[in-house]
């Protein structure tokens, strides 16, 4: 029988960038002309968010925000290279990338050879100095990629697969930033990877573009259709980690995200997440009650701004199916850094 390491993880995008620029989805709502004047006024804040503002817009806050996700990344990784799996299988959203106008899956199983990635096409300040043309080669695993796609069939899923990305710089935001951060300190990655993107945004991944358009000048669109339901992303969790479970291999499971999002959060007027949201799934995890994360609904989903979690609900699913306990490594509270994150070690 295999064994199974379950890790959770973010892939917040401005970690890419110097602290300088960490709060700039906070700079993005405060121009917006959907968001209330009073809203965007700092005497209106929680105290703890006007500290982290601060005098020079979340600069200062920004370093220690950086230091405790990387020590996050760090643990995770160190835990990925002790249990040395033959390959990973990770979940993360789709934001407009592969998934768009042809067709928005629920899900999809990425059966590649190999996938050639620009991480840093745009990214001139990146924080490892490397130049915009820089190639990344991430190897792929088709051969376990098309036998979950398989055992997920005959479990009663209708799965989505793909042979090839169509993102134009390689794998999806969440992938790819999700093994840059795993490899922060630039030691290499030579693990095979299974991307298991989830239509998370459902009701905004065309509207919103997969970001925040829906704060722009003028956005009417109506909402989509919605994404896959919490519950159904819980036990199609836990049928990946039966099927894995019955093969030969040594297989991590990744899911990535931040949790609830400044910007996707209308009750906050998209200047803060869900604080309370987010410390009731962090208890849930703590407490080992991951089971309670399959009842919420979609709607509950939205309106807290929680859409990514979903990402999360998938590895809860697979770890309650298995069994494995959350290790807590941090939990991270921002008010400014558009989101909350969280680390976890589901060890086998």
């Amino acid at each position: 029988m295999a064994e199974i390491l379950g890790l959770g993880v973010t892939h917040f995008i401005p970690l890419v960038g110097p602290d300088q620029k960490m709060a700039g989805f906070m700079e993005r709502v405060l121009k917006s002309d959907k968001v209330p004047d009073s809203a965007k006024d700092p005497s209106r804040w929680p105290e703890l968010m006007r500290q982290e503002w601060g005098v020079d817009r979340g600069v200062t806050a920004a370093t220690e925000h950086r230091k405790r996700l990387v020590a996050g990344f760090r643990a995770a990784r160190q835990a990925l290279d002790d249990f040395k799996p033959d390959f990973v299988v990770m979940w993360g959203d789709d934001q407009y990338e592969n998934f768009r106008e042809e067709i928005i899956p629920p899900f999809c199983v990425m059966a590649l050879g190999h996938a050639d990635c620009r991480p840093f096409e745009g990214k001139a300040d990146n924080v490892w100095n490397q130049p915009t043309d820089k190639v990344l080669r991430i190897p792929g695993h088709r051969k376990g990629a098309k036998e979950l796609a398989s055992a997920l069939i005959d479990d009663g899923f209708d799965m989505s697969y793909a042979y090839v990305a169509r993102q134009e710089t390689g794998l999806s935001h969440a992938f790819i930033l999700t093994l840059l951060y795993l490899d922060y300190d630039q030691k290499g990655w030579d693990y095979p990877l299974v991307p298991f993107p989830v239509n998370c945004y459902g009701s905004t991944v065309i509207r919103s573009r997969g970001v925040a358009a829906h704060l722009e000048p003028g956005e009417t669109a109506e909402p989509d259709p919605p994404g896959p339901s919490p519950r159904r992303c819980f036990d199609l969790g836990a049928a990946v980690a039966r099927a894995l479970k019955a093969s030969p291999w040594r297989v991590a499971l990744i899911g990535t995200s931040s949790w609830s999002h400044a910007f996707l959060t209308e009750k906050t007027n998209y200047i803060m997440p869900d604080m309370d949201a987010d410390r009731l799934c962090f208890e849930q995890l703590r407490d080992n009650r991951l089971a309670e994360w399959r009842n919420l609904t979609t709607k509950q989903i939205e309106y807290a701004g929680q859409q990514e979690f979903l990402n999360w609900i998938c590895l809860g699913g697979a770890m309650h199916e298995l069994g494995q306990k959350a290790e807590i490594v941090d939990y991270v509270e921002s008010y400014i850094f558009n989101s909350n994150k969280c680390f976890a070690i589901f060890r086998p």
